[in-house]
């Protein structure tokens, strides 16, 4: 009934999860699994927004606004948490002396940017210099750059 190439075809097909018409399997589990806020443009530098599990978060300015070869011990819940590598500026050190350390990162406050699942508020910190984790103040990350609270507030 089928030659040897249509069967192949249909074959390939439903192993690709349909022809044509679009699969939705996989972009309906993509769009519930959250992003790190959203990228956006300026500093136009910058890396890991918008992104699912990054593994560099960079904010476009000096390096304390950098985490690298961050792994993600979890991602999906209330709070997703990473260990890398950023730059820790001690107190009553400028940005010049800030050193490369063990750091912490952590996503949260979920919720949606530009429509799409995402982590609207991320910190770092770096365990080995005595910080810990403090939800009250953070960067945000959904339509813009910013902090909570305020600079200078």
């Amino acid at each position: 009934m089928f030659g040897t190439r249509t069967l192949s075809f249909v074959i390939l097909c439903i192993a690709l999860a349909g022809c044509g018409g679009g699969s939705t399997g996989s972009k309906a589990t993509a769009s519930k699994v959250p992003t790190l806020g959203t990228a956006y443009p300026i500093p136009s530098n910058q890396r890991g927004w918008g992104k699912v599990k990054p593994t560099e978060v960079y904010n476009g300015g000096d390096q304390t606004g950098l985490v690298g070869h961050i792994v993600w011990t979890s991602w999906g819940g209330p709070r997703a948490v990473g260990h890398g590598a950023g730059f820790y500026e001690a107190p009553d050190v400028d940005v010049a002396g800030s050193v490369l350390a063990e750091a912490t990162i952590v996503a949260f406050h979920l919720g949606r940017c530009d429509g799409r699942r995402a982590y609207t508020a991320v910190e770092w910190y770096f365990p080995n210099k005595n910080q810990s984790f403090t939800p009250d103040t953070y960067e945000t990350t959904c339509g813009g750059f910013g902090y909570y609270p305020p600079l200078g507030s």
